[in-house]
């Protein structure tokens, strides 16, 4: 199997690690659909990249806490021609603990982490029809090991991880659904505190983007008789 001249639909593709795992499948010859929320001008640069790669690219903006416009960017993206993956990477990441978890932050993380892409996935789904196609859930090593920090964004990924083993058996045998539980592969956004974030990963350090890539690269390209799979790329650190 190759990517090479089909479309893949990356959501959250403007920036980190999204865009890395965009303009991987770019070099590997597919045509992007590169979804942004809020970061514009980072999403044009990932559109401009890719095009130089000599690849169809396509800006599609969505905000994915909302039900309407996750219906609605599957349909705008198929009107570039059926795509052949579904990535679900965008995510809010929160460090909020049970004290201060509140509605309003239990629902956004429950709407972007965990809504959106059932409704995407059910979508894609939809339009595919018989036709053969992959969706690869964006997970965290928490997910399988969920305790009492970052609570909303660990009970969402939770929720996706058990959402990637219910869509592999629905969707099954067009279609297969595999998850990608991230460790520390960059650091936090926001400039928060690094010190320490090694000390429980085997592995002893950060990931290579490459390795991140090259992972999603084997769901895609690799064995249609693997699905309903979690691959943990997190230096071990699910095992501590």
């Amino acid at each position: 199997m190759s990517i090479k001249g089909k479309t893949v639909l990356i959501t959250g593709s403007g920036v980190r690690v999204g865009r890395s795992m965009a303009l991987a499948c770019a070099r590997a010859g597919a045509n992007l659909i590169v979804h942004y929320g809020r970061s514009d001008e980072e999403a044009k640069e990932v559109h401009s990249e890719a095009r130089d790669l000599g690849v169809e690219a396509y800006l599609h903006q969505a905000d994915l806490s909302k039900v309407e416009d996750c219906q609605r960017l599957i349909e705008e993206a198929w009107e570039h021609g059926p795509l052949f993956a579904l990535v679900n990477s965008a995510s809010i990441f929160q460090d909020i603990e049970l004290e201060d978890t509140t509605a309003e932050n239990w629902d956004l993380h429950m709407a972007i982490n965990l809504r959106a892409p059932m409704l995407l996935s059910q979508a894609f789904a939809r339009k595919l029809g018989a036709d053969e196609g992959r969706i690869v859930n964006i997970l965290d090593w928490r997910a399988l090991r969920p305790g009492p920090d970052h609570l909303p964004y660990t009970i969402s990924k939770a929720g996706l991880a058990a959402l990637t083993s219910s869509l592999a058996i629905a969707l099954a045998p067009a279609i297969t659904v595999n998850g990608m539980a991230f460790g520390a592969i960059l650091p936090p956004a926001d400039g928060g505190d690094t010190s320490g974030i090694l000390d429980d990963v085997p592995a002893k350090r950060w990931a290579d983007l490459d390795e991140v890539n090259q992972t999603l690269l084997f769901f895609l390209e690799g064995p249609a008789y693997v699905t309903g799979e979690i691959i943990h790329v997190d230096g071990g650190r699910h095992l501590i």
